[in-house]
């Protein structure tokens, strides 16, 4: 099965999409996707290969996740997520620490996004928080955005308390695409409880990053947005 995928992901491919993903995601030197190598297929290509494959095994899954192709390892994760899904205790157990056991190849934004809350997220949203903290700490960039982005799950189970502790600690951070994703997560608080998100933010807005505070205020009415940006806040809230 895993040659036949691998022919139909190589008959796909396309040198000049290819090209463009290179620069979309940052794979020259010094960037954050450095060395990333791309056959030139979009996501919606992806997913369709993933649902023809979804019986794939968790072995040959971790194949395609240690592959040099950027697309094979997001077709790995997709078919990972479906499996975790699908799964009892024991294989959902199997998978979660194959995630964790191979981070080095989930080195995008796209990689972490489309599977840490769906596997890391839904698997420890019932248990002990401590691999997500463990993470947070991490020198490596997709490791702590893996951190944020599984409390995503948590925050869909109307769960919020890990977000606001996990962007506590990543408050500081050096790395605009963790910035975004904090942003991003507290804005997804927002959209559940509001008044959970300001309370939060009222605390921060005036040491965040201001990616991440832009990120986190987005969808705040207009003149409520540019008092965040102006550092005037609590003058207009109790």
């Amino acid at each position: 099965m895993i040659k036949n995928i691998k022919e139909e992901f190589k008959k796909l491919s396309n040198a000049e999409q290819a090209k463009h993903l290179q620069k979309y995601f940052k794979t020259g030197k010094g960037e954050y996707g450095e060395g990333d190598i791309f056959l030139g297929l979009r996501v919606p290509v992806i997913r369709k290969i993933a649902k023809k494959y979804s019986a794939l095994s968790i072995s040959d899954a971790t194949e395609f996740l240690k592959s040099p192709f950027h697309e094979e390892r997001l077709f790995a994760l997709i078919v990972l997520v479906e499996l975790f899904r699908k799964k009892d205790k024991e294989n959902k157990e199997k998978i979660v620490e194959l995630y964790l056991s191979h981070t080095k190849y989930i080195n995008n934004w796209d990689l972490v996004d489309a599977s840490a809350p769906r596997i890391v997220g839904a698997y420890l949203i019932t248990r002990d928080k401590k691999p997500i903290y463990l993470l947070t700490r991490s020198e490596n960039l997709w490791e702590r955005r893996i951190a944020i982005m599984s409390t995503l799950y948590f925050i869909g189970n109307n769960g919020f308390s890990d977000t606001l502790k996990v962007a506590e600690i990543l408050l500081k951070d050096k790395e605009d695409l963790i910035h975004k994703a904090v942003g991003w997560m507290l804005r997804e608080v927002g959209k559940k409880d509001s008044e959970v998100e300001e309370e939060f933010l009222r605390k921060h807005y005036k040491e965040m990053p201001r990616t991440m505070l832009r990120y986190a205020i987005e969808k705040f009415p207009e003149e409520k947005r540019k008092n965040y940006l102006r550092g005037q806040v609590n003058k207009f809230i109790k």
